[in-house]
């Protein structure tokens, strides 16, 4: 197995035009969970991933787990709950030119994931372990998940990958940071976005935060900054990759997730790190221009397609 991932999915109901949701009559049925979509991805990619979670045993919970299946990932871990729902979510594109979501997810079947979800034998078998500061924030049990699974990994040197993926919706004030920093100082490679960093180390210099990380113990820390690109830094480089700006950019959700399983995709092919951060690039970008959280994960052959692309219409 090259990675597990751990984490909530979601039936993501989207109005089907444009639009306030207190407006629309009509929505679109599609699934969401940053761990699934970075599950997907790397499937598309031709890697081999397994999603460990819990869904209500329910039509939306079935509906998920076909789904993911479908994609090629490996959902043997996944438990059906009967006595709790699958988590819900809305989401509204149209409204002002900003994208807004809104969860119905509390008391959801993941949010009771526990560590006897986390099989050693599962997980001590991955290259990679993908974790997101996602799961942590649902439940004391889900973060106590995390914590196990984690020290698993690190048990039989498996690699921690780490995306703080922060939700603000789901954390009281500011509690995330201490949970957070935790699961930090426990990761090989960590992946904020640059406003999640200054979240997480509020009124301290880029420099001083980075120097602070790697002093964690953390190998490898990827900076995130839209279509700018991203910039790796490490003990012995710093580097900044440029980024694949688009003009077809139809749902900015998901793009983090893209690129999360473009980059371990390239830790995968053991390609440097430079290539690999392109290569998340590369796939945030992509995943931009189609609608929905996954919908617009490419295969590898779309990738390599997108790359040498020379028209836009192919025969």
């Amino acid at each position: 197995m090259d990675v597990v991932t751990v984490g909530e999915s979601m039936v993501l109901f989207e109005p089907n035009e444009n639009g306030l949701i207190q407006y629309t009559d009509h929505f679109k049925k599609r699934i969401g969970g940053a761990e699934s979509n970075v599950a997907i991805g790397l499937s598309k990619l031709g890697h081999s991933v397994s999603w460990i979670s819990r869904l209500g045993d329910d039509p939306f919970g079935r509906y998920i787990y076909s789904f993911i299946r479908g994609e090629g990932v490996d959902v043997s871990q996944v438990k059906f709950d009967s006595n709790a729902n699958t988590g819900i979510y809305f989401k509204q594109t149209g409204g002002f030119n900003q994208t807004s979501i809104y969860y119905y997810r509390q008391q959801s079947a993941a949010s009771f994931l526990n560590h006897n979800d986390m099989k050693e034998d599962v997980i001590s078998k991955a290259r990679f372990l993908h974790i997101t500061g996602i799961t942590p924030a649902l439940s004391q049990s889900c973060y106590e998940t995390v914590i196990h699974a984690i020290k698993i990994a690190r048990k039989h040197n498996v690699k921690v990958v780490f995306d703080p993926n922060i939700r603000t919706k789901l954390w009281d004030s500011s509690d995330y940071i201490p949970i957070l920093k935790v699961i930090l100082k426990m990761a090989d490679f960590f992946l904020p976005g640059e406003d999640e960093l200054k979240l997480l180390f509020p009124n301290e210099a880029p420099d001083e935060i980075i120097a602070k990380v790697l002093k964690f113990g953390v190998s490898t820390i990827i900076v995130k900054n839209g279509a700018a690109g991203a910039t790796y830094h490490t003990k012995s480089e710093s580097q900044h990759v440029s980024g694949y700006p688009n003009e077809h950019v139809k749902d900015p959700v998901g793009a983090g997730d893209g690129f999360a399983a473009g980059f371990i995709s390239g830790l995968i092919e053991d390609l440097s790190l430079s290539d690999s951060v392109k290569r998340g690039n590369l796939i945030g970008s992509m995943v931009t221009m189609v609608h929905g959280d996954c919908e617009g994960l490419p295969s590898r052959q779309e990738v390599l397609g997108f790359e040498k692309k020379t028209s836009d219409v192919h025969r």
